[in-house]
């Protein structure tokens, strides 16, 4: 199977956010399975054509949201991300909830607080 990444370098997102976005969206739709070795982060690098330092910033970020998993000499694999995604949105959307709710806004409110929040995030 062959990583089918691009990095804009034009865009106006981050080349570590490009691949990170990326990483996280093949992962989460199955084309990266569970347990797929990610390639080193210097050999990413190369191929991309990219700072060894950007791809590990990628990396770094991948791991912290529970998409890949780093098992030391062994390499760098696609995690179950699905269930760790989820329970961390989860979590984070109940802090809100329970934070809306001290501050006395109105539960429609809080809502629709939520739903501009993530139509700025999913449409820019």
């Amino acid at each position: 199977m062959t990583l089918k990444i691009a990095i804009d370098p034009d865009a106006g997102t981050a080349p570590y956010e490009q691949l990170r976005t990326q990483i996280s969206e093949l992962a989460r739709s199955g084309e990266l399975p569970v347990g797929y070795r990610l390639p080193t982060v210097r050999g990413f690098a190369e191929e991309l054509g990219l700072a060894a330092n950007t791809v590990a910033k990628a990396y770094r970020a991948l791991e912290s949201d529970g998409v890949i998993e780093t098992r030391g000499r062994n390499g760098t694999f696609i995690a179950a991300a699905g269930d760790t995604a989820e329970r961390k949105a989860a979590a984070a959307a109940r802090e809100y909830a329970e934070q809306a709710r001290r501050l006395g806004l109105s539960r429609a409110r809080a809502a629709s607080l939520v739903e501009d929040a993530v139509r700025v995030a999913y449409e820019g």
